[in-house]
């Protein structure tokens, strides 16, 4: 069986998404990131990075980075149909999926939570994180344009969409205002039986 290596409330809720999303069967391991657990032993054997999520198959092999355990479930699960089969499609995924982990996460979200780890002194920190909130900003209304109208950013659900969902509930949760097509797309994802299926699991939203 499937573990996910997860922490609630953190990025790893997309791949908790994903999982659920295409039906398989898996436990999840809680890997509570505020308390240093991926930083123990116990978690560091399993994966060095000291990180989530990580995901374990069923030969034991450990996969880990979102967008690399997305794509693996995304082709390991044909009938989900969440990996397109157009060349030019695939890009766009790989695109989506490296924008919203590469830049509104890793550029944006991650100063806005975590100054302390880019500079010590603390009169810097306030300057880091509304930075962060600009680059987030940013990021989103990057993916309201891609949007356009669409109910998802592809047109149909696919892997970029679960990404989407956790950084639009960091944005809810950071007090950072979502335009209305962002709240309805939101609405859209919180609405799939995946949402509801990955609830105890999920974390503050």
């Amino acid at each position: 069986m499937l573990t996910l290596f997860h922490s609630p409330g953190s990025c790893s809720n997309g791949i908790l998404y994903l999982l659920n999303e295409i039906g398989a069967e898996h436990d999840v391991s809680v890997v509570n990131v505020l308390t240093g657990d991926q930083r123990r032993e116990a978690y560091l054997s399993l994966n060095p990075k000291g990180k989530v999520p990580a995901l374990r198959l069923d030969d034991g092999e450990v996969l880990t980075e979102l967008q690399t355990i997305a794509f693996w479930l995304a082709r390991s699960f044909p009938q989900a149909g969440l990996w397109p089969e157009n060349t030019m499609e695939q890009a766009r995924t790989l695109e989506l999926l490296d924008f919203i982990v590469g830049s509104v996460h890793m550029r944006g979200r991650t100063f806005i939570r975590m100054p302390h780890k880019f500079v010590d002194d603390p009169a810097c920190h306030a300057a880091l994180q509304a930075h962060g909130r600009q680059q987030v900003a940013n990021g989103l209304a990057q993916l309201e344009a891609t949007l356009g109208g669409k109910p998802f950013l592809l047109g149909r659900f696919g892997v970029p969409d679960a990404a989407a969902l956790y950084v639009l509930d960091w944005a809810v949760r950071d007090d950072i205002e979502l335009s209305s097509a962002l709240v309805a797309y939101r609405e859209r994802l919180h609405a799939r039986p995946a949402f509801a299926a990955s609830a105890d699991n999920w974390g503050s939203t």
